[in-house]
């Protein structure tokens, strides 16, 4: 299936000394500052006598933590594939693991996507060789010019798209993919309420639900956003700045509520909950309001509403016994399949 990708490029923008993203997906940049591999293969790492540019930090903090310096070249697994990185996703998680999370070990690579081409492969790897695009996914490791990661967390990249959006795709596409079908069980016909329209999860999960066949209702501020997120399959814009969601809500479902809602702010958790039909299913996704959680689950328990949890980084380390069947199952997966 070939995914309509909508990349809304922005700018990253300081405020109060913290990055916040602007407007949509974290802008993919085409980045030689880039190089490493993961964090748990870091012993192998060091024994490495190439070295290579990358973007490391050794505490958290603001973005003056970050230095560009050498670091050896990273070891690639036995059923792994060693990229040669063309451009890096800034994610909303990269930036608050910068920004709040000590390293595990110093001169750290943050990063979690990257696009490129493979200029090594592991002995194991089947399906995966030198010379091909690849997008990749990983818990760290992407702001390197080069990038060790299993091939299973790598995708092939079309012909048609540019290694820049390449590289954008897997956290939001594969984040709202996850929170709309595999945990929301998100059905053609049904409604869904996606919470921070504008951002990164969910810019991808309008354009994969309208491509579904439900109702999209969003909330978003300000026009302009509003008529460019119509534009990928909007049908409901709800500017939270201006009006109450849940009445809005209930206006536009004519008392029922949404089947289903996507929330990665966190705090809006409370409204979410209330904007639910009878038995609706909520899939929480993030904090990115960053603002300690307090939610009164008695309204869901009244309704019978379901609540789940979503991380991506889990369904990466559950990659092989959700998608390959094991531990001894052939690695690597095209998205186009």
């Amino acid at each position: 299936m070939t995914l309509l990708i909508k990349v809304w490029r922005y700018r990253i923008v300081k405020r109060n000394d913290k990055l916040l993203a602007a407007n949509g997906l974290a802008r993919a940049t085409n980045m030689f500052v880039l190089s490493v591999a993961m964090s748990r293969a870091i012993k192998q790492v060091m024994h490495s006598e190439r070295t290579m540019k990358a973007a490391v930090y050794d505490y958290p903090g603001t973005p003056d933590v970050l230095c560009y310096t050498d670091i050896p070249d990273p070891v690639y697994p036995i059923d792994g594939v060693l990229i040669r990185v063309e451009a890096a996703a800034i994610e909303g998680g990269d930036l608050i693991n910068r920004s709040s999370t000590p390293p595990p070990h110093p001169a750290f690579v943050v990063g979690y996507a990257a696009a490129g081409e493979i200029i090594a492969v592991g002995e194991n790897v089947k399906n995966r060789h030198v010379g091909q695009r690849v997008t990749s996914f990983d818990l760290a490791g992407s702001h390197a010019e080069l990038r060790a990661v299993p091939a299973s967390r790598t995708w092939l990249v079309p012909e048609e798209l540019d290694m820049a959006s390449a590289a954008a795709l897997p956290i939001p596409f594969g984040t709202a993919h996850h929170c709309l079908f595999a945990r929301g069980g998100l059905k053609r016909g049904e409604t869904v309420l996606v919470r921070a329209g504008a951002g990164g999860v969910g810019l991808a999960a309008i354009q994969l639900a309208h491509r579904a066949g439900a109702t999209v209702l969003a909330t978003v501020s300000g026009a302009e956003r509003a008529d460019y997120l119509v534009g990928l399959g909007l049908d409901h814009p709800i500017d939270h700045r201006s009006v109450d969601v849940v009445d809005t809500v209930m206006r536009l479902t004519k008392g029922r509520g949404v089947d289903l809602v996507v929330d990665p702010v966190g705090t809006t958790l409370q409204s979410s909950l209330a904007a639910l039909r009878s038995e609706g299913r909520l899939v929480f996704v993030g904090n990115a309001g960053g603002a300690p959680l307090s939610i009164d689950l008695w309204p869901a328990l009244q309704s019978e509403s379901v609540a789940a949890g979503r991380f991506h980084g889990n369904a990466i380390r559950k990659a092989r016994r959700l998608w390959y069947g094991g531990p001894d199952a052939e690695v690597g997966h095209d998205w186009r399949s």
